[in-house]
């Protein structure tokens, strides 16, 4: 009996059509039909009706699927805006009712432009930034490790390399709502690979960056957004459990851009 795949993702969650494509024919390739497909990851018409010829189900909720699916990968996630201010290199976050809830203190460039993330937010009145942190990597390394066991070497890579490429893709367009909710979405003339080479206002940074190298604030982050609740924990050593994952802070300046802050 074929097996039946379910690929979900959160209601208002869309990775583009192109990657939602891809994801979707892969896995039809990979696994053979049906393949059962949460209706809000592709809204293209004339697309939903190519991949129902090819095998695919599309159903609005888990409960149309029958009994016996397996949820290949599903998207998790959580944000939020903070006030902010800054002062020198320090970011701090302001609370509900206007006090410190968390500070974060970044390198500056000993030399050229000098610049610093705290730079982006506004030293002489209240600014904003968000925070998020996605994953789409749960049940994927008890699926892998057991697909390798059973010889399954290749169908256990691809998975664990789809997980991360679909968490970015999570994050990326998680970013892109954030700027529109923030009131400047992107032209529409923008294309995916300008997207890819961050060609729109803002930016999104993770703590790791050469920005922002102190690894350990992501238990700031944690404290703040609490994502264990969807799912992803924070290991000793500030990683993220599942790998699949991915966390953030974003700025809305618009001279906002990727800059190393130290020497090697």
């Amino acid at each position: 009996m074929a097996r039946k795949i379910l690929i979900a993702a959160p209601r208002g969650w869309c990775a583009g059509v192109e990657r939602a494509v891809e994801i979707v024919e892969r896995t039809l390739t990979r696994y053979g039909p049906p393949v059962y497909v949460r209706k809000q990851i592709v809204h293209n018409l004339h697309v939903v009706r190519g991949l129902e010829e090819k095998g695919a189900v599309f159903v609005e909720s888990e409960d149309e699927v029958p009994e016996g699916a397996v949820c290949v990968l599903s998207a998790h996630g959580v944000y939020q805006w903070y006030r902010a201010r800054a002062a020198g290199e320090t970011l701090t976050l302001l609370g509900s009712g206007g006090e410190p809830a968390a500070r974060f203190t970044f390198p500056r460039q000993p030399d050229g432009e000098r610049l610093c993330l705290a730079d982006y937010v506004r030293d002489d009145a209240d600014d904003y930034v968000a925070l998020f942190a996605v994953t789409c990597g749960g049940g994927v390394r008890e699926r892998a490790a057991a697909w390798k066991e059973r010889g399954e070497y290749l169908r256990s890579h691809a998975l664990q390399a789809l997980a991360i490429e679909t968490a970015e893709a999570f994050a990326e367009w998680l970013h892109a709502r954030l700027r529109t909710l923030w009131g400047f979405p992107d032209p529409p003339e923008l294309s995916i690979a300008d997207k890819l080479k961050a060609r729109y206002r803002g930016l999104r940074v993770s703590f790791g960056y050469p920005a922002c190298p102190e690894l350990a604030d992501q238990a700031t982050l944690w404290r703040l957004l609490r994502p264990e609740e969807v799912g992803i924990a924070l290991t000793e050593g500030y990683m993220m459990d599942p790998e699949a994952s991915v966390s953030a802070l974003v700025f809305h300046h618009p001279a906002a851009k990727y800059f190393k802050a130290t020497a090697d």
